[in-house]
């Protein structure tokens, strides 16, 4: 299909621009002087403007008369990303750990081949991924009441002290004490004021683990029972300054910490929403592809619903395929200001 959306067309002239090859395999690029299609990041020269059309696929290019570069080999991205599902599914069903070798053998890839190009479009390297897995294992484990030493196990780790470092990275707590509401856990939080209305920021030690508009700490207990929520603080305050800051003139740089858990999946669509650009935009498509799963779109927009913390993880910056807003936890007000204000910045 060719793509005629403003928007995308947009991102992908950008893409285009800048051979940006975490884009490879999400479109192709024809040029209609020479009928044949590239890759995003060919390293060929440039050609026009209006020498130029996008497709969303391979298939599609060839179906319209153009023919693969026999350069950068356009028609080997359909291949990679079917290798990185293969692989992904693997992963999934695997009740431990794959080493690459095993799971560049179901691919036909070499070892080194199927790593890059797994991360390029996961954003982490096969064991990465794996180990992201068996956490969000051990936390559904955890999540139904059974004990931390049968998490371990279930989950896939072949020893406790690989489960302890997962599950502590990823929580921002010991297991156990997710296992009881955050019970042993300290949270500071305050409720400010800022140009967009009241904003709940909470944190950890570790980071930032809400923010969120017209929320109090009625709504923090819900969410951490047995938690100690401590209210305000020295050591807060520095920080709290910085997270309005950032509200308040969004898409500027703070190096603000996080403390935030999802699965496996939703982790990539955070980090996919921290990579668009202050002032751009994605739709939720773009974001899917971005984390290796271009069918999962509904599941990306999920993911991007239970962003825990707003603004510092930008959720706000994926809009619709037809370039309309689309829908926003805090209002559609606050998400058209938020964007108004990066694109003014």
């Amino acid at each position: 299909m060719m793509i005629e959306d403003p928007e995308r067309l947009k991102a992908m002239r950008a893409a285009f621009a800048a051979r940006d090859r975490s884009k490879d395999g999400d479109f192709v690029v024809a040029v209609r002087s020479t009928r044949i299609y590239c890759r995003p990041s060919c390293p060929a020269r440039r050609p026009r403007a209006e020498n130029i059309a996008f497709y969303s696929d391979s298939v599609s290019a060839e179906a319209a008369g153009f023919r693969p570069c026999k350069r950068c080999r356009p028609d080997e991205a359909a291949r990679d990303v079917q290798a990185v599902l293969v692989g992904i599914a693997a992963l999934r069903d695997a009740g431990q750990a794959l080493t690459l070798a095993e799971l560049s053998s179901l691919t036909g890839y070499s070892s080194g081949h199927f790593q890059r190009v797994f991360k390029r479009a996961t954003g982490l390297s096969p064991a990465a991924y794996g180990r992201a897995l068996r956490a969000e294992r051990a936390q559904e484990v955890l999540s139904d009441g059974k004990r931390v030493s049968d998490a371990i196990y279930d989950a896939g780790f072949a020893v406790p002290s690989r489960f302890y470092e997962a599950m502590e990275g990823r929580l921002g707590m010991v297991p156990s004490a997710w296992l009881n509401g955050g019970a042993g856990s300290r949270i500071f939080w305050s409720v400010v004021d800022t140009s967009l209305g009241a904003m709940l920021v909470a944190a950890t030690d570790k980071g930032v683990c809400r923010l969120a508009f017209d929320e109090g700490v009625d709504d923090l207990a819900r969410r951490f029972p047995n938690a100690d929520l401590v209210e305000g603080g020295k050591t807060f305050s520095s920080l709290l300054e910085r997270v309005v800051a950032s509200v308040e003139r969004p898409g500027t740089e703070m190096d603000i910490p996080l403390d935030v858990r999802g699965t496996a999946f939703q982790e990539q669509v955070w980090e996919a929403l921290k990579a668009i650009p202050a002032g751009e935009t994605r739709t939720y498509a773009q974001i899917a592809a971005a984390v290796g799963s271009p069918k999962a779109v509904r599941a990306a927009g999920s993911a991007n619903g239970a962003n825990p913390v707003a603004v510092l993880v930008p959720c706000h910056r994926v809009i619709r395929s037809d370039g309309s807003l689309g829908g926003y936890a805090y209002g559609n007000e606050i998400k058209q200001e938020l964007l108004r204000r990066e694109q003014n910045k």
